[in-house]
Order: structure tokens, then C-alpha cells, then sequence
């Protein structure tokens, strides 16, 4: 169709600088499967995978960057010490511990922590009352986009080392006074710090850039890149792009040799199923972050198109615009942006705006704040899934999430694996996700 030729051009151009490479939208791979798989630490231009456990089986707890300025990172987090890590807090800080339902393809549990949070009498809630948690903040899901569990588990550790010794929390030139953080602690925070423990453990094992979980249901034969899901095109909203979105765009694929194979069903994986499940069961939560990289933006949804908060009548609800969605800009055959409240848009522009802006004044680095769909129309988002499940079924009455995602750090031009970040990177990453993730705990505290 024409508008295809004419609108495609500028959507690659957007997508070599997003967290697909053009080559990935094209259905080619960063690295070739064919090539030896035992690479492991081979890679020089990029911080390693650690060895061991540092955490000694949870019986040390981590300690983040923010309430130790002088803490040494100087490898990425295996996954033993992923789960250790967080079991060294659990244990230490007496925090409830639980595991996800769904087993993943490779019979791995997704686990998760919760820290903070007030009871009725106003104390802090340990006994893991899920009425107490608003916020859901997640990592990981995107395996070759190494640190995300590591940014997230060292800043849940900063906030209870701060709050414990009664300190602030200081990220570089960024700091949060005592009464900030146990005002955010207040609110109750739920943690999955590793949603793809498979594609995790693939990509540590063999440096091959894997993006995608390691479901093999769907996989051809003799085609190692056709194993996995794209777990952020796996959940409900418009999952169904070939009804929901204008065809000709690369919003997902039903491929399942590219990196962007959307699976046979939304929340067809396991992964997103624990995601939902963990919404379902925690009925206070508001809001919701995912942790991805490299790209240096904070984004909101909605993830397939353009916002609006005039015309409430469309939406996708409304199956006179099926087919006529996801075209960014807007033309002639095409005119379509979604609804939106509009208070709920303001509350996430001005989040994204602020937690951009403090991500800045860390190092100096630039970021920015922008609708998701402004990046590239996509279908299946993890931001706009809470929302989705809302409004998809109004007579179950759940709570509106509003979710944002953020991207902290710059590709690695010098690793073959662009993703992978170098050991100053890392640490860099470290000290803006800090910031990112007050700077969304306090906006919920002001605005929910």
C-alpha cells in the first residue's frame, strides 16, 4: 500500500536508535546462532558476568550505589547471585518472599520481593499484605539488556540501608533526604527483579545478544534464531495487530525467527502470565515500571498510537477503527489517536518529564521523556497492560496501572553485542536508574 512506502523510511530511521537494531526489524540477528555458542566472557569491550556468589547463598545482603557511594561493581550480576542477592535482603531486612505461579519453558520460577508499605494502624506492613503494595516495578524482561536486575535489586537495597540508618540517598549530584525515602517506602513496592530468567541464562552462557525467552513450542527446525517469544509483545493490549493496527508496520511479528515473534496468544508465555498474576493479586496497585536499555528515554503509553482526551468514542473498543490505528503521523486514510483520561496522561507526562529531567542531572547525560508510540507504534506493551485489563473489563472494578517504562544508558558501539554496557557504562546505569526510580516512588506518593 502507498502509505507504506511513504511512512516506513522514517520508522526504521527511528528504530536504529531504539532498543531494536534496523537489522532486528528487518528479521536479521546482531550475531549469528550459527557461530560457536561457548563465547562467555570473551567479549572485551563490556563488563563480564560475574563468577561465583558473591552474596554467599543469601546470607549477605547487597548494598546499592546510592547509600554506598564507594561500592564496587565491576561485573554484572550471574543469575545464582541474582536470586541471592535478593534472598541477602529478604533475610536481613525480614521482607516478604514469593514465587510466581507459571513455570517457565525451562521450569524456572520468577520470583519476587515487596519492601514497605502501611497498615491500617499506619506501621510498616512485613507480614506481605498484598493491599498495602501500590507500585509494581519489574526488570529483566529483555535478556541481552545486561544490569536491569542488578539496577533494580541495589536500588531496593538503598532504600532500606537508608532507611535503616537513617540517611539520605545520594546518586552523584541527586540527593533524597531521610523523610523522602521512608515517604516512598511508605507506599509499598512490589519487585520482580528477573521476568526471563531463561533467555537470561542463554545469553550470559553464550553472548549472543538474545533478546527473547527460550520457548522452543513454535521453533522450525534446524532454525536456532526461531526459539523464543518477545515477551514485551506477549500481553493483551492490541496483541492482535492484524485487527487492532494499519498493516505495514513491523509493530510485531508473527515470525517467530525475529527478534519481535509476538508467540501464539496474548500472554501465551508464562513470564507474562506471572506479570498479570502478580497485578491480580496485589489489587492496590497504581502504577508500574519496566526496566529496559539502552536507549536514554522515560516512556508512557499508550504503546500503538498518538494519545488524545477529546474523543472518548475512539478507542479500541470501538471496531469502527480496527484496521486504522498505529500510523504515526496521522494522514488522510489513517486519522486515528487513541483516548486517554486526561488527568491520567498529565500524571504521566509530568512523571516521565521528572524522572527524565533527574536523570540528567546526575552526570549530564541526555534524556528524555516521550510517548511510547512516538518511538515506534508497537502492539503487546508491558506498560499498557495494566491499563488494558482495566478498562478491557470494567465490571471486575481493578485499578487503573499506569505504567512507564525506562530506558537508562547509550549502545556499546564498541561490543558486537551493542547492548551490553562497558564497566563505567554500568555504573553510570546504575547511579540514573537509582534516580529514575525515586523520582517515579515520589511522583506516585504526590499524584496517586
Amino acid at each position: 500500500m502507498e502509505f507504506s512506502i511513504l511512512f516506513l523510511p522514517l520508522l526504521y530511521l527511528l528504530l536504529t536508535s531504539a532498543c531494536l537494531l534496523e537489522v532486528e526489524q528487518q528479521g536479521g540477528h546482531v550475531i549469528s546462532r550459527t557461530q560457536p555458542l561457548n563465547r562467555r566472557q570473551t567479549n572485551q569491550t563490556s563488563i563480564p558476568i560475574g563468577t561465583g556468589d558473591r552474596f554467599n547463598g543469601g546470607s549477605i545482603a547487597p548494598r546499592g550505589i546510592g547509600s554506598n557511594s564507594s561500592a564496587n561493581f565491576s561485573t554484572v550480576y550471574n543469575l545464582l547471585e541474582i536470586k541471592s542477592a535478593v534472598l541477602g535482603l529478604v533475610k536481613a531486612f525480614r521482607l516478604p518472599y514469593f514465587t510466581a505461579p507459571y513455570k517457565t519453558y525451562e521450569n524456572n520460577t520468577m520470583f519476587g520481593f515487596k519492601l514497605g508499605g502501611k497498615r491500617e494502624d499506619g506501621q510498616q506492613s512485613l507480614d506481605g499484605n498484598n493491599n498495602t503494595y501500590t507500585i509494581l516495578l519489574e526488570a529483566g524482561i529483555h535478556a541481552r539488556e545486561r544490569g536491569g536486575p542488578d539496577h533494580l535489586i541495589n536500588f531496593a537495597s538503598d532504600l532500606l540501608w537508608a532507611h535503616r540508618e537513617s540517611k539520605g540517598l545520594q546518586y552523584a549530584g541527586v540527593f533524597y533526604t531521610p523523610a523522602e525515602v521512608a515517604r516512598v517506602l511508605d507506599l509499598g513496592i512490589v519487585i520482580l527483579p528477573l521476568v526471563n530468567p531463561d533467555g537470561v541464562a542463554y545469553d550470559h552462557g553464550t553472548n549472543l545478544c538474545w533478546r527473547k525467552n527460550r520457548n522452543a513450542t513454535s521453533a522450525k527446525p534446524g532454525d536456532p534464531d526461531s526459539i523464543g517469544i518477545d515477551l514485551n509483545r506477549n500481553f493483551d493490549p492490541v496483541w492482535n495487530f492484524t485487527k487492532y493496527l494499519a498493516p505495514g508496520f513491523p509493530y510485531a511479528s508473527d515470525d517467530p525467527s525475529t527478534e519481535l515473534f509476538r508467540g501464539t496468544a496474548p500472554l501465551s508465555e508464562a513470564e507474562a502470565r506471572n506479570i498479570d498474576w502478580t497485578m491480580e493479586t496485589h489489587p492496590n496497585l497504581g502504577w508500574f515500571a519496566d526496566l529496559h536499555s539502552p536507549l536514554g528515554v522515560v516512556i508512557h503509553g499508550w504503546c500503538h498510537d498518538s494519545n488524545q482526551a477529546k474523543d472518548a468514542s475512539m478507542s479500541v473498543g470501538n471496531k469502527e477503527y480496527d484496521g486504522k490505528r498505529g500510523v504515526v503521523p496521522d494522514n488522510s486514510t489513517f486519522p486515528y489517536k487513541e483516548y486517554i483520561d486526561p488527568g491520567e496522561w498529565d500524571v504521566l507526562s509530568i512523571t516521565a518529564a521528572r524522572m527524565a529531567g533527574s536523570m540528567i542531572d546526575v552526570l549530564g547525560r541526555n534524556y528524555r521523556a516521550i510517548q511510547a508510540a512516538h518511538l515506534y507504534p508497537t502492539s503487546g506493551c508491558s506498560l499498557d497492560h495494566g491499563r488494558w485489563r482495566a478498562l478491557a473489563q470494567p465490571e471486575k472494578r481493578r485499578k487503573i496501572i499506569k505504567g512507564l517504562g525506562i530506558e537508562y544508558g547509550v549502545f556499546n558501539e564498541q561490543s558486537e553485542c551493542q547492548f551490553y554496557p562497558t564497566g563505567e557504562e554500568h555504573r553510570a546505569n546504575m547511579l540514573e536508574s537509582g534516580v529514575a526510580f525515586m523520582e517515579l516512588l515520589l511522583a506516585a506518593a504526590r499524584l496517586s
